[in-house]
């Protein structure tokens, strides 16, 4: 089993438990991982497991990401690789974390994360993020490289893809909304809206991605709550309209609904 160990100043912050699913970090309290520093960008990186391995990518990040000791675009993760994004570092270990165990708390969907941390507050607006020079980053990266085993923990979290088979049990207890595209440039012209948080943006941690060359990298978002699903602006001067009629920062959505936000025009409907 492959973990992150997530320290501060050789302080464990953070065991993390990894299966197949994507792991975000930043700033930004939305991701699964979330780091509060001001050196920190928004949506600074991702893990994730692709061809057999574990994947970090740097999303184009203010300070960047290292990994030991070197700046990386997106590179695998071998065990005993050392993470560095702004102060925090993220060890990176295949084992089992056994002395962890009874503080484990699998999660089947990492947008059950997002619910739990947002269900009813949008992303805030972060201040500007901190510039690192290049003496602290190296005063940094010799820190870690002389850094040994850490001793306290705090929490061990487990991460794991949704598998495809929860679509179907979720759509037989409950329908299950869905966007179609029908004007603008997206990744795809149909998503399925099964998660409880559903991102609206250029940024790659987006769940529908906006290919227009000006989209904000976080335009909106659809939360699926108990009561139904509600978009709600990522910013006060996003514009959204719905049927053609502007809309405050948050609305609930209702099948036919047609909504126009950053250049995309979409329907929302329910599945079957």
């Amino acid at each position: 089993m492959a973990h992150l160990s997530l320290k501060f100043q050789e302080r464990v912050l953070r065991h993390v438990v990894l299966a197949k699913g994507v792991v975000t970090i930043g700033r930004q309290p939305d991701n699964l991982l979330p780091i509060d520093n001001p050196a920190v960008s928004g949506y600074h990186a991702k893990i994730y497991f692709e061809g057999g391995n574990y994947i970090v990518e740097d999303n184009e990040s203010f300070n960047g990401t290292y990994v030991n000791n070197r700046r990386i675009g997106k590179v695998t993760l071998t065990d005993g690789d050392v993470v560095l994004i702004g102060k925090h570092t993220l060890l990176f270990q295949i084992e089992s974390v056994k002395s962890h165990a009874s503080a484990h708390s699998a999660i089947n969907d990492r947008s059950s994360y997002w619910q739990g941390e947002l269900d009813n507050v949008r992303p805030p607006q972060l201040d500007p993020t901190m510039m690192l020079d290049s003496r602290k980053v190296r005063e940094m990266l010799a820190k870690t490289a002389s850094s040994g085993a850490a001793t306290a923990t705090v929490q061990t979290l487990g991460i794991t893809a949704t598998p495809a088979a929860d679509t179907k049990e979720v759509a037989g207890r409950r329908k299950i909304g869905m966007l179609t595209v029908v004007g603008g440039k997206t990744d795809q012209p149909h998503y399925l809206l099964s998660s409880k948080l559903t991102v609206i943006g250029k940024s790659e941690m987006a769940s529908i991605r906006l290919k227009r060359w000006f989209a904000p990298r976080i335009a909106a978002s659809i939360h699926q709550r108990e009561d139904g699903y509600f978009l709600i602006a990522a910013r006060k001067n996003i514009k959204m309209k719905v049927n053609n009629i502007e809309v405050a920062n948050s609305y609930e959505l209702k099948a036919g609904d047609t909504i126009h936000i950053a250049g995309v025009t979409a329907k929302f409907d329910f599945e079957g």
